[in-house]
């Protein structure tokens, strides 16, 4: 089995001994102006994860190891929010999210979440005022107020990793393969549970509407900058937004075109593929045609194929927007070669086998099933100690999948479990120990890190670099990003201690997190992940049984054969029907194919 990146850096005792602690009380309120007031309805919670982190590579291969941009879709859920401000989780995927270009006003500070009463409330206005508890703060706080801030919330891996000692111990960071463009801020939908713009983090405010040519210059240069000076193979590029859509059909290629040019100048062996992250309601025949030109594939978030499943997925008027997203996949079908594949987050509300098939209605390649951002200060639905619903909800698609005889579509999830169960090399960074390698830029320059994280708390995706006073290779040494690097020794010493830690890895990282502790505990979803690896390893197991007894026979006979070479062939069966049953008996096995 594939061995963790570690590195023997001495780290702190393992804090949690415990994979079901119980739940802490919200930690006293920090005085810091950028922490937001507690958000107002406790029923929504977010979902769409980041498909940046999850997302999908436009080579048809899985995307490099991501940090939670469950590539700029990362994580959808019909969860309740956060009951601290700093605690939420967003619609996790990016491309659901989208641009406004007028910009949105402050939210209104009524006691009812979701969407605004006035839909032109949302954002769709002649401009807004700056946050009042925000307005005089600089765009890019100081790098040591920043991580002080961080150290508040998250003591590990902010107040307790000390990156300078893990280097002179031997730790080597692993560079970026993976660059999250947020092409646009702003959004279309008004997705009730989007941890963008309707949980703690909203940091979208202080952001432009969109990307102009000169941060997308000076992102194309920095990329090529990391590139060339790490030797790449391949970076991946996402557009994210917000709703990367909202760019006119022929402004969609030039962060591509960007990044290319200038890698192509600086590092000539380095190959750069591109997808783009959209909710698919503003897909179009055009835009598609600009986007497979560009040599961008597309993936699209959605809660599920039926209007049933994606009542929370309205714009701005209230409207639903299943409609047009399903235009969009249709079109997309259309045209495979464009076609990168659909996120989908795990809601328990919803039949999982009526939610799986409804989505092949839309013939994806890949289906990324993702579990809700959720973490120890707020639980996702349904957790409760003994019980494992995320587990059961997956394992019944799972048995679907597996057992379908011939593969309709690949299934993230399930193929990087059954690598890691092989020993294969994976890329992802929600299971297993594979480093995270994705960096996120935003509309204004800055640099963060996976989207996923902002379901923690208000700010925890930020780092305080940007384009213009920060290369990739600074951002490496980052507490944050140098924390999900670090493999085994990151981990609590339950998880290190696990037999199944190879495969599970301790789970997603933002799923790790306690409020005042931060991300060094078991995943939230401990117990569904062992239920599920252990499922799945079973029926692999079940089905090599088959193939190890027949490759021992085959050499059983061979060596009979070697030892009396004048032995008589074996008689044929006096009733042929005899030997049709006998292979009747033993199954023919046909697994869907790992993804490597």
């Amino acid at each position: 089995m594939r061995r963790a990146v570690t590195s023997g850096t001495p780290l702190p005792a393992p804090d949690v001994p415990d994979p079901t602690p119980p739940r802490p009380p919200t930690p006293p309120a920090l005085p810091d102006p950028t922490v937001q007031p507690q958000r107002r309805d406790p029923a929504a919670r977010g979902r769409h994860q980041a498909s940046a982190a999850q997302g999908f590579d436009p080579a048809g291969q899985p995307p490099h190891p991501q940090s939670g941009v469950q590539h700029p879709h990362q994580e959808p859920a019909a969860q309740g929010r956060h009951p601290d401000p700093g605690v939420q989780g967003p619609h996790q995927a990016s491309a659901a999210q989208g641009s406004d270009p007028a910009g949105r006003p402050p939210r209104p500070q009524s006691g009812v979440q979701g969407r605004h009463p006035d839909p032109a409330a949302r954002g769709f206005d002649a401009g807004r005022p700056p946050r009042p508890d925000t307005a005089a703060q600089p765009p890019h706080p100081d790098l040591a107020a920043q991580r002080s801030r961080h150290a508040r919330y998250a003591p590990w891996p902010y107040a307790r990793l000390d990156v300078a000692a893990a280097r002179a111990a031997g730790h080597r960071p692993h560079p970026i393969r993976q660059f999250v463009l947020k092409t646009r801020s702003r959004c279309n939908l008004a997705c009730t549970y989007c941890y963008v713009y309707e949980m703690a983090d909203q940091g979208w405010r202080d952001q432009p509407p969109a990307m102009t040519p000169a941060t997308i210059a000076r992102a194309a240069q920095r990329i090529a900058e990391h590139a060339a000076a790490h030797d790449l193979p391949r970076i991946d590029l996402v557009l994210h937004g917000g709703e990367p859509l909202l760019s006119a059909p022929a402004q969609l290629a030039a962060p591509v075109d960007a990044v290319r040019t200038a890698v192509a100048g600086a590092a000539p062996t380095t190959r750069v593929t591109a997808t783009v992250q959209t909710n698919g309601t503003l897909l179009t025949r055009g835009r598609l045609t600009a986007l497979a030109a560009a040599g961008i594939r597309v993936g699209v978030s959605l809660d599920g194929g039926l209007p049933a499943h994606n009542t929370r997925r309205v714009d701005h008027a209230g409207r639903p927007g299943f409609a047009s997203a399903a235009r969009g996949l249709r079109l997309l079908a259309r045209h495979p070669q464009s076609y990168a594949g659909v996120l989908c987050v795990v809601d328990l509300d919803q039949d999982p086998i009526e939610t799986y098939e409804s989505l092949l209605a839309f013939a994806p390649p890949s289906v990324g099933l993702l579990l809700p951002l959720a973490n120890w200060s707020a639980p996702p639905p349904g957790h409760r100690p003994g019980r494992t619903p995320y587990a059961d909800w997956l394992l019944a698609v799972f048995e679907r999948w597996w057992h379908d005889g011939v593969r309709r579509t690949r299934i993230g999830l399930f193929e990087e479990i059954i690598a890691l169960l092989l020993g294969l090399p994976t890329t992802t960074e929600t299971l297993g120990l594979t480093p995270a390698a994705t960096a996120v830029i935003e509309t204004d320059g800055s640099i963060e890190q996976a989207d996923s994280l902002k379901s923690a708390y208000e700010g925890a995706a930020a780092t305080g670099m940007t384009l213009d006073t920060h290369s990739f290779d600074q951002f490496l040494d980052h507490p944050g990003l140098a924390a999900r690097q670090l493999g085994r020794d990151a981990l609590a010493g339950w998880c290190r201690a696990c037999e199944l830690v190879e495969v599970c890895g301790g789970g997603h990282y933002p799923h790790r997190y306690r409020a005042g502790e931060g991300f060094r505990r078991p995943s939230v979803y401990c117990a569904d992940l062992q239920r599920l690896i252990r499922h799945i390893a079973a029926a692999v197991q079940q089905a090599a049984r088959p193939i190890r007894t027949t490759t021992a026979e085959a050499t059983d006979a061979t060596e009979a054969t070697d030892a009396y070479p004048e032995a008589p062939a074996a008689a044929a069966p006096e009733n042929p029907a005899a030997a049709t049953d006998v292979a009747a008996e033993v199954p023919a096995v046909q697994p869907p194919a790992v993804a490597s």
